[in-house]
Parts: C-alpha cells; sequence; structure tokens
C-alpha cells in the first residue's frame, strides 16, 4: 500500500469531473487500499479519487469512532434526498478550514462495489453529509465554494499564508 499525495484548494486539478470507472480490475483494489490508507494517516473521514489526482467516480470514507470500517464508492449517484441540515465540515484538500455547509439529510445513493456489483443505501446525518461532500469533489466541486466570494477569498489567503509559513519553517531546520 501507498500514501498518496492530496492535492491542496485552490489546485485547478481540484475542479476536474471525474469519469466512470469502468474497470474492475486489481489496480482499481489496489488504488482503493492506497486511497483508504491515505485518508486513514491524514486523519480524514472521506476522500475522493478527485483529492489525489485520479479524475475517477470513486470514494473512500469511514465514519466510525475506531477508524476500521471503511466504505467503497464507485460511480455514486443519488436518488433521492430528503430534508436538509447544516454541519460544519472541513477537508483534507483545504486544511485547517471548517464551515458550516447546508445539505440534504436524508438520502438514497446507488454505487458499486470495488468487484462492480451494484447496490443501494440509505444514509443520514453525519454519513449523507460526508458522501454529499466527497461526491461534489466528483463534480470538481469543494465545501468552499459554498461560502460567499469573500470568504472564499479569504480561505485563499489563509492557506497561502500556512503555505509560506510551513515552506520557511522546514527551510528553517535545513539551515546549518
Amino acid at each position: 500500500m501507498a500514501k498518496l499525495n492530496i492535492l491542496e484548494f485552490p489546485d485547478p486539478r481540484l475542479t476536474t469531473v471525474a469519469k466512470r470507472v469502468e474497470a474492475f480490475d486489481e489496480e482499481l483494489k489496489t488504488f482503493v487500499e492506497d486511497m483508504t490508507e491515505t485518508m486513514y494517516s491524514a486523519n480524514g473521514i472521506g476522500l475522493a479519487a478527485t483529492q489525489v489526482n485520479v479524475h475517477k467516480r470513486l470514494l473512500v470514507m469511514d465514519i466510525s469512532e475506531e477508524q476500521d470500517q471503511p466504505r467503497v464508492y464507485i460511480n455514486p449517484e443519488v436518488l433521492t434526498r430528503a430534508g436538509e441540515q447544516i454541519h460544519e465540515e472541513g477537508c483534507l484538500s483545504v486544511p485547517g478550514i471548517y464551515a458550516n455547509v447546508k445539505r440534504a439529510e436524508d438520502i438514497t445513493i446507488k454505487a458499486q462495489d470495488v468487484d462492480g456489483n451494484t447496490f443501494e443505501e440509505r444514509l443520514e446525518g453525519l454519513h449523507a453529509v460526508c458522501i454529499q461532500h466527497e461526491m461534489d469533489h466528483l463534480v470538481g466541486r469543494l465545501f468552499v465554494d459554498y461560502l460567499s466570494p469573500l470568504k472564499r477569498n479569504m480561505v485563499k489567503k489563509k492557506l497561502e499564508k500556512q503555505r509560506k509559513a510551513a515552506a520557511k519553517e522546514a527551510a528553517d531546520h535545513h539551515v546549518m
């Protein structure tokens, strides 16, 4: 298994629309394992393939407390939406930033597993929030896109400042 590199906002590759997964083979299974390992090592509860620069309709998630119940959703689509909830969201591609986002409270999805078997699942609460968040990535949308342009620009500036500080700190540690 390998840890993958997670793209960060405002990387334009995060706006790429993912294509359907057609091949359900060993390469796909290995990629799903790598995505799951990457999600866990980044302390995330969900990760879409788009976030690791693979533009296929695939996501992994695990909202369990013990992080021992990974789920895989390939070619997911929402069949029904009901109600609404506002939930504070964060994102591995937008580190350290959190904002309230309004989403459906209860959804039914159809997806495939790593063997290509189709299944339907009804999700609610955090599970519903997480899958809607990850499915947004598959169409090139991030949770910051739900914010006002002013707030989105503030997020961009804050992340740039964090990156510069991290780069400076790394450079300072390499000085002899």
